[in-house]
């Protein structure tokens, strides 16, 4: 059975090939000049390539490293949600351990710091001590709310 007398045609598009051929040169071309750029003279740091992800690291510093180790605390507490799993996740044990941390920073850094690395330390041990004592009470009402509600939804036992 035909359908009109109409026949079916097929195109054929021979100059798809010389666009993607032109298109591969095209990046090869971009991918070489950029390795030139980041062989240039200035553009590595000691030893290393410049990419775009070491190109935007903080400077190592004392505050950079205190607030690098404050920002794992609060994750720990969670007071700010994991990046991977975009879900605030509560371990109190790392996050003691960050604390204490920072804490031995503090005493081994003694008599070597800044008036504003003194202060900046001072009030982030200040505030992490803070929610940690919260995140322990948080954890403790969960807990018991949760032990409250096993128990009402046990069936009972009665004979």
């Amino acid at each position: 059975m035909s359908n009109g007398g109409e026949e079916k045609k097929i195109i054929i598009d021979e100059d798809w090939k010389s666009q993607a051929q032109a298109e591969k040169e095209a990046l090869e071309q971009q991918k070489k000049q950029q390795q030139e750029l980041g062989n240039a003279p200035g553009a590595a740091a000691e030893g290393g390539s410049a990419s775009p992800e070491t190109a935007q690291l903080p400077p190592a510093t004392l505050t950079t490293l205190c607030t690098t180790l404050a920002t794992q605390a609060m994750l720990s507490m969670g007071q700010l949600p994991n990046p991977l799993t975009g879900r605030a996740e509560i371990q109190l044990d790392y996050a003691r351990h960050y604390i204490d941390t920072l804490e031995m920073l503090e005493k081994k850094t003694e008599g070597n710091r800044t008036p504003e690395e003194i202060a900046m330390m001072s009030q982030l041990l200040h505030e992490l001590r803070l929610a940690y004592v919260e995140a322990q009470k948080a954890v403790a009402e969960a807990m018991r709310q949760a032990a409250e509600q096993a128990k009402n939804s046990a069936p009972s036992q009665e004979h």
